[in-house]
């Protein structure tokens, strides 16, 4: 179990650093009034990290809600 274990986590760093490697060039990003060009991989993360956060917050807002009761 081990092995399988490291070779996954292996495999993952490598896609990992395939997709910073191949992801370096700038791209205009617009939100709201802010405009910036960023490396493309700093947007993935940040788009990453607010999808995370954000499934985070909802399955903490049902998993309280489950408990309150009807």
């Amino acid at each position: 179990m081990k092995r399988v274990r490291l070779w996954l986590l292996l495999t993952i760093s490598l896609v990992l650093a395939l997709l910073v490697a191949q992801n370096t060039a700038p791209v205009h990003a617009r939100f709201l009034w802010f405009t910036a060009e960023v490396p493309a991989i700093v947007l993935l993360v940040l788009t990453a990290a607010g999808g995370f956060v954000t499934g985070l917050f909802v399955a903490l807002h049902l998993r309280s809600g489950a408990r309150s009761g009807p």
